[in-house]
C-alpha cells in the first residue's frame, strides 16, 4: 500500500502493524478484511448506489458465471501487452466487487494493483476475491495515491476524472477505459419499457489525453433463467430507475436474448 497518500494533508502513509500512518502522523486503520478507509469524512455521509448491498450481490453473482469475460480478455491482453513483461503499477478506479481488477492482476506477473470504491461493502468482496491488492474507499474526485506514481489506470464504467487519472499516471501512462456502447443491453430495455432507449454515445476525447485505440466488442446473450435476467437487470443503475410496475415484467421471465455492445478506450497520457 506504499503509493497511497493521506487525504487530510497528501503525505506518503507508512504501514505500521495494521495501521497507516504519514508524518503527521494522521493514522488510517486497516479493516479486518484488508481494505482501507481513506475517503474524508465529510465526502462518505451522502448515500450513494454503489454502496447498495443488492447491486453488489447482482453483479457478483452475474460476473461470475463468465458473461462479461470476453471484455475482461480484451482489458486484460491491453494491459498485458503495455506491461510487456515488466513490473508496472495499475490502478482500478471504481473498482467495484474486483472481478475486473482481480482477475487482471492473475494475468500479470510482478505487478501492484491497486483499486479504489466509494463502497465499503464492494471492497469486502474485492478483497476476498484477491488478498494482493491493495484496496482503499475514495472517490475517483481525490484519489489518495502519489502523483505520477502509476503506469495504468483503469476506468471501467465508473465516473471519469481525467485531472485526476493524468495526476497520478507516470509519463505516457494509460489510461483504459470502459464504456457500454449504443444498443448494450437493448434487449434488456425492451422488456422492461414500452419504449425502450438507446445509450448516448460518449467522446472519444478525453482532456489531458490522446486516444490510441478504440475497440468494440459486440455479441449478443441469450438467458434461460430468470435468476441471471434479474442479476443482469439489478446490477444497472436501470433497477433504481424504473417503477416497481416495469421491475416485476422480467420477475416470470423465463428467457431473454440481448445485445451486448462495450466500447474500450486505449489512451496515453499527453
Amino acid at each position: 500500500m506504499e503509493k497511497f497518500i493521506c487525504p487530510v494533508c497528501k503525505g506518503n502513509l507508512k504501514l505500521q502493524n495494521n495501521t497507516l500512518v504519514c508524518g503527521n502522523n494522521h493514522c488510517y486503520d486497516l479493516s479486518k478484511y484488508g481494505y482501507v478507509n481513506l475517503m474524508r469524512s465529510q465526502k462518505s455521509s451522502k448515500k450513494r448506489h454503489g454502496d447498495d448491498k443488492t447491486m453488489l450481490a447482482a453483479r457478483h453473482d452475474f460476473l461470475e458465471k463468465g458473461y462479461y469475460k470476453p471484455l475482461l480478455d480484451s482489458i486484460c491482453d491491453i494491459v498485458k501487452n503495455a506491461a510487456a513483461g515488466y513490473p508496472i503499477t495499475v490502478l482500478d478506479v471504481g473498482c467495484g466487487e474486483g472481478y475486473y481488477t482481480a482477475n487482471i492482476h492473475g494475468n500479470v506477473e510482478n505487478s501492484e494493483f491497486y483499486g479504489i470504491d466509494i463502497s465499503k461493502d464492494a471492497l469486502i468482496y474485492a478483497s476476498k476475491r484477491d488478498k494482493g491488492l491493495s484496496l482503499a474507499v475514495a472517490s475517483c474526485s481525490e484519489i489518495p495515491v502519489q502523483d505520477k506514481s502509476c503506469d495504468i489506470v483503469l476506468n471501467i464504467f465508473s465516473p471519469t476524472n481525467t485531472d485526476e487519472y493524468s495526476r497520478v499516471l507516470k509519463p505516457n501512462g494509460i489510461l483504459i477505459k470502459a464504456v457500454p456502447l449504443e444498443n448494450h443491453l437493448f434487449g434488456l430495455k425492451s422488456a422492461v419499457y414500452d419504449k425502450p432507449y438507446k445509450n448516448k454515445t460518449e467522446s472519444t476525447e478525453l482532456d489531458k489525453f490522446n486516444t490510441d485505440d478504440f475497440i468494440k466488442i459486440k455479441y449478443s446473450l441469450s438467458f434461460d433463467n430468470s435468476d441471471d435476467i434479474l442479476s443482469l437487470f439489478k446490477m444497472t443503475p436501470y433497477y433504481y430507475k424504473t417503477s416497481r410496475t416495469d421491475q416485476s415484467k422480467l420477475e416470470n421471465l423465463k428467457s431473454l436474448e440481448t445485445e451486448i455492445e462495450f466500447g474500450v478506450l486505449v489512451c496515453k497520457k499527453v
